[in-house]
């Protein structure tokens, strides 16, 4: 090869050389020219990077030291919790569980119970927006003195003092309800009072019908010296699932209803001219009484010779009735038993003619009280005086001299004891009169005599004694 073609090979091969390294070197011109923009944007996603990684970092801390405030300051509230989950605060109900307005004592199923019966509108009306931008939600429910409760709210009250105010009835019942613990909610329970003075009766209108069941047990209180008669109106309708009767009993008030039930007592053969108060006291020689019935004729308002009582205490209802059953009162004999069984068919041939003493309830066990009634020269009388009526000596002297005189009538009277009152100590026997004859026989014809009689407007009760236990001062 001639050195003329060897220096164009060469030429040719720097040229093509040339061009390899041109394009190269555009390559890494072009390179370097997008460098400093991407170098650019990944310094700035580092920068964020680390300054997000900081503000965690710093925001982590400042919980700690809060968290840790709070475990010093209040260290009941320091329990273990996960560190990715905390406990989420128990949110307040402010809807749920909240009655409607003059149902505050309703259970749901009772309400539910009216509205099935439609005493209580099924649907309720939805809030409507004024153009003030308030929001008026119609309240189709009862409230306070409504008329959809008014029925159940009111009671009838018979045989009320005479002149009496509407004032002085809600005052009075307001107080009734506080004292026996009736109320509901402060304030008062009586809202309102309507008296018929030309009939003697009024009605009273409560604020809830539970408390005018409540109310009920008030049937037969002293106001004034008159016993009330409470009743609910004619025109009362029961609300379903809801009690008709009330729930409590009032110590102190004899009912004048005397419902149905086991305990129910039926005392016949009682003398016309014997009054409530006079039953009712022969019949509280054995303990208070929960429920007391004289049975009058409605067209003279005279006794019709027979009542039904219940007693608190129904275990005494057999002593009662013991005691009671055959008792001699005037010219007729009681007859006392069970309600339940049949005792407007009884007669009464059934009835021992011998007098029954009275077993008074505590005395069973005494030695003063005879097991069986048996006759003794000494005779109990009960009932006849109150101790605060043997404090005067002249006034005890007139009684033991009246009561000397009348036994006299039927033998000779060899002692008479009657036990008084003395401050601070409580003495056996006071308010009984123990009188001893000089026979059994005697002792025996002033029971069948005194049994029964009237003595200060009061129904005499006797009972045989032990002479032993009496010569002691055993008076118990």
């Amino acid at each position: 090869m001639s050195d003329f073609d060897e220096f164009e090979r060469q030429l040719s091969e720097n040229k093509q050389g040339d061009r390899l390294n041109g394009h190269e070197r555009d390559k890494e011109n072009r390179h370097r020219r997008r460098s400093p923009s991407r170098s650019r944007s990944r310094e700035r996603k580092r920068r964020s990077r680390e300054r997000r990684s900081r503000e965690r970092r710093s925001d982590s801390k400042d919980r700690r030291h809060r968290r840790s405030d709070h475990t010093q300051n209040h260290p009941q509230d320091n329990v273990s919790r996960s560190p990715h989950r905390e406990k989420k605060k128990m949110k307040i109900k402010k809807y749920w569980d909240v009655p409607p307005p003059g149902f505050e004592h309703v259970t749901p199923m009772q309400y539910k119970a009216m509205q099935a019966a439609g005493q209580i509108p099924a649907t309720a009306l939805l809030p409507t927006i004024t153009p003030d931008g308030l929001a008026v939600t119609p309240t189709p429910v009862p409230v306070v003195g409504s008329q959809m409760t008014r029925q159940a709210r009111r009671l009838y009250v018979g045989n009320i003092p005479f002149g009496i105010t509407e004032e002085a009835m809600m005052d009075f019942f307001n107080a009734q309800m506080r004292l026996g613990g009736l109320t509901q909610a402060p304030g008062n329970a009586v809202l309102a009072v309507q008296i018929n003075q030309d009939k003697n009766f009024a009605f009273l209108e409560f604020r809830s019908v539970d408390e005018t069941t409540q109310a009920m047990a008030f049937d037969g209180i002293i106001f004034q010296a008159q016993s009330l008669k409470i009743r609910r109106p004619h025109d009362y309708q029961p609300l379903p699932g809801m009690s008709e009767n009330p729930s409590v009993y009032v110590p102190g008030v004899v009912s004048t209803v005397v419902p149905d039930s086991i305990h129910k007592l039926f005392i016949g053969g009682l003398p016309n001219y014997l009054n409530d108060d006079q039953v009712k006291e022969l019949l509280t020689s054995f303990g208070p009484l929960k429920a007391f019935n004289l049975v009058k004729d409605s067209a003279t308002g005279l006794s019709k010779g027979y009542a039904f009582c219940e007693y608190v205490d129904v275990n005494i209802n057999d002593q009662a009735i013991a005691g009671l059953n055959g008792m001699q009162l005037a010219d007729k004999k009681l007859l006392v038993q069970r309600a339940s069984v049949g005792a407007k068919n009884a007669t009464m041939t059934s009835i021992n003619e011998i007098p029954v003493t009275l077993q008074v309830p505590g005395l069973m066990t005494n030695p003063m009280v005879q097991m069986g009634g048996i006759p003794t020269e000494v005779l109990c009388l009960m009932n006849m005086v109150a101790p605060e009526e043997l404090l005067d000596d002249e006034e005890y002297e007139e009684i033991v001299e009246d009561v000397r005189e009348e036994c006299s009538k039927y033998g000779q009277v060899k002692s008479i004891e009657i036990p008084r009152p003395v401050d601070g100590l409580e003495v056996p026997g006071t308010g009984k009169i123990f009188v001893e004859f000089t026979s059994v026989f005697d002792s025996q014809k002033a029971m069948q005599s005194l049994t029964g009689r009237k003595f200060a407007n009061r129904v005499v009760v006797t009972k045989y004694c032990d002479p032993d236990a009496y010569h002691r001062r055993d008076f118990w």
